[in-house]
């Protein structure tokens, strides 16, 4: 095969192994091949504390790249390696006299024993907190970096730099993802995700429980289903409906009360997402509509505590104040408490005054905006 077949390969391996990492050391084997060398490996250091990450080896044993890391990096090279270009080839003869570089620790203890007497450095990416390099070792055989090895490497680097850089998104992309995940995951609001179909696509945990209970919604054929009719059809019924009579649902939502087996009721709001793929552009698993699901009361306030902070309310305020919520009027409240009327009216209006509220509904309200929307499961 001839050099410039060899190359097109390497090229399509290395941008493959950005979109998945773990093929990076058998393309470094590949990349050490082309270039003429002996081991090589994807490494990045802090410039401030000079530690050093080695990402990705190949062709050197475990034992001798976590020795480079505790060790030797600091002493190797790569240590006084403080100039340069991104891109640009540099050996060990363009940072040091070659003879010290033999004399050195780092070449009797590390590289002598593995039997390297070179290696090939380019600087991949160079940050204020962050200097990646792509190192190729040479051995006896392969004898010192020359200029064929240097115009070889020249052709790979860019494209080990575009891939790392592509590599790099992907990851923060999934890292941003996998948090935006665990934190859906804790709503106590069940949310589905629904394709331009109606075709559910995901769902976070609350939403998960409500298709396990089957009480609410299940899922047949994929489709969101609540008793015998399909939600995304009543959505969209509910949406024509509402854009004949001019409501603005487009900025709102569509709301569609549900209703459990055992009788009690939810709401259902749904909302078209922007990023939404147009009718037949080919993305049928993308997200086009994103379903909410809660029960039709209200959410559990914030631990008592924060809200007797706040108002600095004294513990009998605030369980009078609890009771006005859950059970209601003046009389129930002081028959649940075992009080007389009086005395939950003298709390209600000391309540009124420290929160600033005048009706029983204004409390309630108050309360109800310290609700945490998030479920209390690990």
């Amino acid at each position: 095969m001839n050099e410039q077949a060899r190359l097109s390969r390497l090229i399509a391996g290395i941008y493959d192994a950005a979109l998945e990492t773990g093929r990076w050391p058998e393309v470094l084997a590949r990349v050490v091949d082309f270039v003429g060398g002996h081991g090589g490996c994807l490494l990045a250091k802090d410039p401030v504390s000079h530690d050093v990450d080695t990402q990705w080896h190949t062709g050197v044993a475990p034992h001798y790249m976590r020795l480079y890391a505790e060790t030797y990096s600091k002493l190797g090279p790569l240590a006084a390696l403080t100039f340069g270009d991104v891109g640009q080839v540099i050996s060990v003869a363009d940072l040091m006299p070659y003879e010290g570089f033999r004399r050195s620790r780092f070449f009797r203890e590390w590289a002598q024993p593995q039997g390297w007497v070179d290696v090939a450095v380019a600087m991949i990416e160079k940050s204020a907190d962050r200097w990646s390099y792509l190192g190729i070792s040479r051995n006896a055989a392969n004898g010192l970096v020359d200029d064929e090895m240097r115009r070889r490497m020249a052709l790979v680097v860019p494209h080990v730099r575009r891939a790392q850089r592509i590599g790099n998104a992907i990851e923060r992309r999934q890292a941003d993802a996998a948090a935006f995940s665990d934190v859906l995951d804790h709503l106590s609001t069940g949310l589905f995700l629904l394709d331009a179909q109606g075709r559910i696509v995901h769902t976070n945990g609350a939403a998960a429980d409500m298709l396990s209970d089957g009480g609410l919604l299940r899922a047949i054929g994929g489709r969101l289903v609540a008793g015998t009719a399909p939600v995304e059809r009543t959505l969209r019924e509910t949406a024509m409906t509402a854009r004949e009579h001019g409501a603005p649902a487009e900025r709102k939502g569509i709301v569609v009360p549900l209703r459990a087996g055992d009788g009690e009721r939810y709401i259902a709001r749904a909302l078209q997402l922007a990023s939404a793929a147009p009718a037949g552009a080919g993305a049928a698993t993308e997200a086009a509509t994103a379903v909410f699901v809660r029960r039709a009361a209200m959410e559990s306030p914030s631990p008592p505590d924060i809200i007797a902070e706040t108002f600095r309310l004294t513990p009998t305020e605030l369980r009078v104040l609890t009771a006005l919520v859950d059970i209601g009027g003046v009389p129930d409240v002081a028959a649940a408490l075992g009080v007389a009327e009086t005395t939950v009216k003298t709390h209600l209006g000391r309540l009124f005054a420290k929160t600033g509220t005048r009706r029983q509904a204004e409390l309630v309200k108050l309360v109800a905006g310290f609700a945490m929307p998030l479920t209390s499961k690990a």
